[in-house]
């Protein structure tokens, strides 16, 4: 088992909800409605054009870095796909 959770991959499945890969070779189905509506930072998501924005690093980011999110959460708050 990897040392650190990382993401390897991404995909956009509906309203704002992505399945997330790891690279423990498990998935995760985590919707960000929650988030976006409980932490201010999170705010500039709710556009829907701005959340499918998103990229890799080894987590998911968006806005050039300026908004990112832990891969434990999403891993520990997401359901198993």
């Amino acid at each position: 088992m990897p040392m650190f959770l990382e993401i390897t991959s991404a995909e956009y499945l509906s309203d704002y909800k992505l399945l997330v890969s790891f690279n423990n070779g498990e998935k995760r189905v985590f919707d960000f409605a929650g988030v976006i509506e409980r932490y201010p930072v999170f705010a500039p998501l709710s556009d829907k054009n701005r959340f499918k924005a998103f990229y890799i690093t080894d987590t998911l980011e968006w806005d050039n870095g300026h908004i990112d999110i832990a891969p434990e959460y999403i891993f520990e708050h997401g359901k198993a796909a």
